[in-house]
C-alpha cells in the first residue's frame, strides 16, 4: 500500500493524537468517579490508537506516559499492586526519549508522585513519602513550577500519606500549601480534596465538630461537581461519628457507602469501610457482625498486597474475638498469645496505636485468665499514646490500668484511674458539638463508669455517697451543658423544610388509603441528608460543673432525691435527704425491670377508654398488680428514709418507663423525675419568671381531648393556636411562661432528634424546639407518649421531652405510657386548674394523676 504523503501523514497524527487526548480525558473522569474497569478499557484503547500515530514524536511520548501512569493507578485499584507498578516502570522508560527541561521534569514528577501514590495506599507510607519528596523537589527546581496542579496534587498525596504515619502538623502543611496553589490557580476540586483531607486532621485531633463541618462543605460540592468521590467522604464522616460514639449512625452511613463501593470496584476504600463497619457492630453490641466484616475486609487486603491494612482489619477482628471471650466462661490460651503476636506485626509496620491497642487486649484476656503478672509485663510494652490516639483507645489504657489495679487488691487506685479516664472523656466531650455528639461518648466510658460503681458497692463501707459522685460523674451528661441556640445554615432549613413537607404527604397518603412507599423511601434519604448536613456538626453548649451532694441537698429543702443504679444484676438505690445520702439495696435488677416492663404493657392495654367492662376488669386488674410489685420492688424499701417528703427521682434504663404517679405508695405525692441530680438542679435554679401561656393544637384529635374551651378559661389571655402551623408556634414558644401542646407525636428510635409532633404543615422536630432562643419554662405534651424512653448508654436518655429539657425547658408534663383520650383530656383540664391556681406542677400532677392512677401515666420531669 502506497504510503500517506507527509501532510495527510501529520493531519493524520494530529487527528489520532486528539482521540487519544480525548479518549485519556474520559477514562480519568471514569477513574474519578471510581469507574475503574471503564477506565480501563479507555485507556488500553487509547494506547493502541497512539500506535498507529507517529510513535517517535514529542507529543505521542508525552501522551503515552500519560496514559500509563493513568493504567497504572487504575490497575492498582482494581487488580494488584504489581499491574500499576508494571505500567509505571513502562512510562519511566520512555522518560529518556524526551530532552532536559520543564516539561521532562514535570513527567518524571507525575511517574514519581503516582508511584508514591500506589505504595502508599499498599502501606509502605515512608517509601511512598520520600518518592512524594522527590516528585516535588523536581517540580520546583525549575524557574518556574511546570505544573502547578501536578504540585497541588502532590501535597495532597503526601499529605494525606503523613496522616497514616499520625504526622498532622505536617500533613496539614502540605493541605494549606495544595489550598494556597488551589486558590491561586483557579483549581476548585483539588481544593476540596484538600478540605476533605483537613477534616481527616480535625478527627484525628479529636475536634469533631471541625472535621464534620469540613466533610459538610466539601460533599455539597461533591454533589455537583465529582458524585464518585461522595463514598470516601461518607466513609470519613462515618469514621467520626463512630469515634463520637455513634455507632448506629455511622453504620448507618456505612451500609449505604458499601454497596456503592463494590459498584465502583474500589477495592482499597471497600475493605477500609468494612473496617469501619465491623467497629460500629462491636460497638453496638453486634459480636459475630463485627468478626465476619473484619475477615472479610483483611481477605480484600491480603488480596491487594496491602500487609499493612490487613493488619488493622486483623486487629478488629481479634477485638471482635476479644468482646466474645470476655463474656465467655473462660479465655482460651491460643487468644491472649494470639494478640501479643499480632502486636510484634503491627510494630513492624510502625503501627503505633494498633499495636498499643493488640496489646491492651492481650493484658484484659491475661487478667481474665487469672494472671496479673503477665498482663503488666504487656502493659509496660505498650507505645506511649499520642495526641492523636483515638479517644477508645485512651480510655481502654485507663481500664487495664484499673482491672491490673484490681486484680492487684489496688481499689484506691483503680478509682484514681477511673476518675482520670472519665475526666479525660469529660475534655473530649467539652469540645464536642452537635447535641447528638456530646451524648454518643459517653459510650467510651461506660465499662470505667461501671467498674468504679461496682467497686463502691463491693467496697468494705458501701459509702452512697461516693457513689452518688460517681453516679453523677457518668450519667446524662447531656444535660450538663448550657444550649448555644442558633441555626444559621440555610442549606440545612430547606432541608428540614423539604422534610417537613414529605412527612406531611406521607401522613396524607395514609389517611387516603395508600401506602407511601416512595414517600417513606425520600424521607430516609432526605433524613440522612439532614444528618449529614450539620445537626451533628451544631454546637450545642457550655459545660457546667457536676453538681455536688452539698448543693442538691441544700436545694432539695425537705423534699428527698432518689438516684437508682446497677450493678450487674444488683439494683440499689442512693436516697439524699437532709443533705445526707443513704445506700438502700433493692432486688433483683433482672426480674425489677420484668415487672417494669410488664406494668408499661398492662397500661398500654388499660389506656382506651372505651374498652369493653370484662376486658378492663381483667386488663385493669393485671395492671394493679403490676403497679403494686413494681411499688414493692422500687419504693416500699425505702419508705423508712424517705417518709412521706416529696421526690425527685433519678431513674435507670428501664426504670425510665415507670409512671411513679401510679404506684400506690406514691399516690398523691408529688414526684418530679430527671436524668441526674445536676440536671434537676440546673433545672431547679433556673429563671422561672413570668410570661406568655400558649394553648397549641395539631390535627386529627378527638372532640374529648380538645379541652381547649375549659384552658381558656382557665388562661383568658392566652395565646391561641387552634390550627396550629410549625412557625405559629416555635413563635410562639419563645418566651412562653406554659405551653400546652395537644398533638399527636411520635418518636423516633433511630434518631431521637427526629421525634415529632404532628402541627397542621406537618411535623415539628424536636431538634427545632431545642434551638429556641428563649425556650418555654413549662411544657405539657398533652395527647402522645413521649416522656423520655429512648435512652442511650451513660443513661443519656432522648427524645421529645428530653431535647426539651437539654434546650433549658425547666418542666415537662409527658405520659411514659399510652392514655386514653377522655383519661389525657381530664387530666390536663385538672391540672391547668390547679397549676393556675398557684400549684407548683409537680404538686399539681400528683393531685390529678391520683384522681385515677392507672389510666393517666404522666410524669412531671425536670424541676416540677
Amino acid at each position: 500500500m502506497a504510503s500517506l504523503p507527509s501532510g495527510s501523514r501529520r493531519a493524520r497524527h494530529a487527528e489520532v493524537l486528539a482521540k487519544v487526548t480525548e479518549l485519556h480525558q474520559r477514562a480519568r473522569e471514569a477513574g474519578w468517579a471510581y469507574r475503574f474497569g471503564r477506565a480501563v478499557v479507555l485507556l488500553g484503547k487509547a494506547l493502541r490508537l497512539l500506535d498507529t500515530a507517529l510513535p517517535e514524536s514529542r507529543q505521542a511520548v508525552v501522551l503515552r506516559i500519560r496514559i500509563l501512569v493513568s493504567l497504572g493507578y487504575t490497575q492498582a485499584e482494581s487488580g494488584s499492586l504489581a499491574d500499576g507498578l508494571a505500567r509505571l516502570d513502562e512510562a519511566a522508560t520512555h522518560l529518556d526519549a524526551l530532552p532536559p527541561g520543564p516539561r521532562r521534569a514535570e513527567l518524571d514528577a507525575l511517574v514519581l508522585n503516582n508511584r508514591g501514590l500506589l505504595l502508599h495506599r499498599a502501606g509502605q507510607i515512608v517509601e511512598g513519602i520520600e518518592l512524594f519528596d522527590a516528585a516535588v523537589e523536581r517540580l520546583t527546581e525549575q524557574d518556574r513550577i511546570a505544573d502547578p496542579a501536578l504540585l497541588a496534587g502532590i501535597h495532597l498525596n503526601r499529605g494525606h500519606a503523613y496522616i497514616d504515619l499520625s504526622q498532622v502538623v505536617r500533613s496539614a502543611r502540605d493541605f494549606e500549601r495544595c489550598l494556597e496553589l488551589c486558590a491561586e490557580h483557579g483549581m476548585d476540586l483539588v481544593a476540596d480534596k484538600a478540605r476533605h483531607n483537613l477534616g481527616y486532621v480535625a478527627y484525628l485531633t479529636g475536634d469533631l465538630p471541625t472535621a464534620l463541618r469540613h466533610y459538610t462543605q466539601v460533599e455539597r460540592s461533591y454533589q455537583v461537581s465529582t458524585p464518585g468521590l461522595l463514598p470516601a467522604l461518607r466513609l470519613d464522616q462515618a469514621r467520626a461519628l463512630l469515634s463520637a460514639g455513634l455507632a448506629t449512625d455511622a453504620a448507618r452511613h456505612l451500609d449505604d457507602v458499601i454497596p456503592r463501593l463494590r459498584a465502583q470496584r474500589a477495592g482499597q476504600d471497600l475493605a477500609e469501610a468494612e473496617v469501619t463497619r465491623a467497629a460500629a457492630a462491636l460497638l453496638d453490641g453486634r459480636v459475630t457482625e463485627a468478626r465476619r466484616l473484619a475477615r472479610s475486609a483483611e481477605r480484600r487486603f491480603t488480596q491487594r498486597g496491602n500487609t499493612r491494612w490487613a493488619a488493622v482489619a486483623a486487629l478488629a477482628a481479634l477485638r471482635a474475638e476479644t468482646a466474645a471471650a470476655l463474656a465467655a466462661p473462660r479465655i482460651p490460651r491460643r487468644l491472649p498469645e494470639h494478640a501479643v503476636k499480632l502486636a510484634d506485626m503491627l510494630r513492624a509496620l510502625l503501627l503505633e496505636d494498633e499495636t498499643g491497642l493488640a496489646l491492651m487486649l492481650a493484658v484484659r484476656l491475661e487478667l481474665r485468665r487469672g494472671d496479673p503478672a503477665a498482663a503488666e509485663l504487656l502493659l509496660d510494652q505498650l507505645p506511649r499514646q499520642r495526641s492523636t490516639t483515638p479517644l477508645d483507645h485512651r480510655m481502654l489504657l485507663r481500664l487495664c490500668r484499673a482491672e491490673l489495679a484490681v486484680a492487684r487488691g489496688d481499689r484506691r487506685r483503680a478509682l484514681t484511674e477511673a476518675r482520670s479516664g472519665l475526666v479525660e472523656l469529660g475534655r473530649a466531650r467539652d469540645r464536642m458539638g452537635g447535641l447528638e455528639l456530646v451524648c454518643g461518648t459517653a459510650i467510651h466510658g461506660q465499662q470505667l463508669g461501671d467498674l468504679a460503681v461496682r467497686l463502691v458497692l463491693d467496697g468494705p463501707h458501701r459509702d452512697a455517697r461516693r457513689l452518688f459522685g460517681w453516679l453523677e460523674r457518668t450519667r446524662a451528661q447531656v444535660y450538663r451543658y448550657e444550649p448555644l441556640p442558633t441555626i444559621d445554615d440555610p442549606v440545612l432549613a430547606e432541608h428540614v423544610s423539604s422534610l417537613r413537607s414529605l412527612r406531611r404527604a406521607a401522613q396524607q397518603a395514609r389517611l387516603a388509603g395508600r401506602v407511601p412507599r416512595r414517600e417513606e423511601k425520600q424521607i430516609v434519604a432526605l433524613e440522612r441528608e439532614v444528618l449529614r448536613q450539620g445537626w451533628y456538626a451544631t454546637p450545642w453548649g457550655r459545660p457546667r460543673p457536676v453538681a455536688s451532694l452539698a448543693a442538691v441537698g441544700t436545694a432539695l429543702g425537705r423534699r428527698a432525691l432518689v438516684t437508682f443504679a446497677v450493678s450487674g444484676d444488683e439494683l440499689v438505690a442512693v436516697v439524699v435527704v437532709d443533705a445526707r445520702a443513704r445506700l438502700v439495696r433493692l432486688e433483683s435488677a433482672t426480674e425489677t425491670f420484668e415487672w417494669v416492663k410488664r406494668l408499661h404493657a398492662d397500661l398500654d392495654t388499660y389506656a382506651p377508654n372505651g374498652l369493653p367492662p370484662p376486658i378492663a376488669t381483667v386488663v385493669g386488674g393485671s395492671a394493679r398488680r403490676s403497679a403494686d410489685v413494681v411499688d414493692e420492688r422500687l419504693v416500699t424499701p425505702l419508705a423508712p428514709v424517705i417518709g412521706d417528703r416529696e421526690l425527685v427521682i433519678v431513674p435507670t434504663g428501664p426504670l425510665y418507663a415507670v409512671p411513679w404517679g401510679s404506684l400506690p405508695s406514691l399516690r398523691g405525692r408529688p414526684v418530679v423525675v430527671a436524668p441526674s441530680a445536676t440536671a434537676w438542679l440546673t433545672a431547679d435554679l433556673a429563671d422561672d419568671s413570668s410570661g406568655h401561656v400558649v394553648l397549641a393544637r395539631g390535627p386529627r384529635l378527638r372532640e374529648t381531648i380538645a379541652e381547649e374551651q375549659t384552658l381558656t378559661r382557665t388562661y383568658p389571655s392566652a395565646t391561641l393556636l387552634p390550627a396550629a402551623s410549625v412557625n405559629e408556634v416555635l413563635a410562639a414558644l419563645d418566651g412562653a411562661s406554659v405551653a400546652h401542646l395537644a398533638a399527636h407525636g411520635e418518636h423516633e428510635p433511630t434518631n431521637a432528634m427526629f421525634s415529632r409532633l404532628e402541627l397542621a404543615d406537618g411535623p415539628l422536630f424536636a431538634y427545632e424546639l431545642a434551638r429556641l432562643a428563649h425556650p418555654p419554662r413549662h411544657v405539657v405534651l398533652a395527647a402522645c407518649e413521649l416522656a423520655m424512653h429512648h435512652i442511650r448508654p451513660g443513661d443519656e436518655a432522648l427524645g421529645f421531652a428530653g431535647a426539651l429539657l437539654a434546650s433549658g425547658v425547666r418542666t415537662v408534663v409527658a405520659a411514659n405510657s399510652r392514655v386514653g383520650d377522655a383519661s389525657a383530656a381530664a387530666t390536663m383540664v385538672e391540672y391547668h386548674q390547679r397549676v393556675a391556681a398557684g400549684e407548683r406542677p409537680a404538686a399539681a400532677l400528683a393531685a390529678a394523676v391520683a384522681t385515677d392512677p392507672l389510666r393517666r401515666p404522666f410524669i412531671c420531669l425536670g424541676a416540677g
